[in-house]
């Protein structure tokens, strides 16, 4: 079984700082709360995001190569792992993206997206605390509201975490196509 892997030897997405302590402190034993690691993929985050969407592992290079590209846009993406510290496995992952808009004297919005956490751990609130850290960060980057889009059930979920329903969300999807790194 895989020793647990401390955040020093780590190629992190973000500083580590950003995490709110009083969301560490609040986390199962056992668990670690810490920014997306270039090797998270190595770690079981493709299951996990499979839970919420069909997510198939990429290939090494591949991963790696999109983890520099959302790294070279420091300020844009903040993706954040939980890792299972007994076995150093991803056992849930969030991202919250930063919009830089025209309207409201240029303001910034956060976009929370990909909240999921793995089946066998559902039940701690780390959903919950997935959420938080995202709504910390995206508030800690200026934001002057943070959104997200979610299915009519979680509505009740992210209610509880602070957010109000409002609008509606709309998507058109592309033909599907053979997948391609685009970066």
């Amino acid at each position: 079984m895989p020793s647990f892997t401390p955040d020093s030897d780590l190629d992190l997405l973000f500083d580590p700082a950003l995490i709110p302590d009083d969301v560490r402190k609040v986390l199962a034993e056992g668990l670690h709360l810490r920014p997306l690691a270039s090797t998270d993929d190595a770690r079981g985050l493709f299951p996990v995001l499979t839970t919420l969407s069909p997510s198939p592992t990429p290939a090494r290079d591949d991963f790696a190569a999109h983890f520099q590209y959302m790294k070279r846009y420091s300020g844009i993406y903040y993706v954040i792992s939980i890792v299972d510290t007994s076995n150093d496995q991803v056992v849930g992952t969030g991202t919250v993206f930063m919009e830089h808009k025209l309207i409201r004297n240029l303001g910034v919005v956060g976009h929370i997206e990909d909240i999921v956490v793995s089946p066998k751990m559902q039940g701690k609130k780390l959903g919950l605390r997935i959420i938080n850290t995202l709504t910390h960060i995206s508030e800690a980057q200026g934001a002057y509201k943070t959104i997200l889009n979610c299915s009519n059930e979680n509505i009740p979920f992210y209610q509880k975490c602070g957010f109000k329903q409002k609008e509606n969300e709309m998507a058109k999807y592309a033909e599907p196509k053979p997948p391609s790194l685009k970066l």
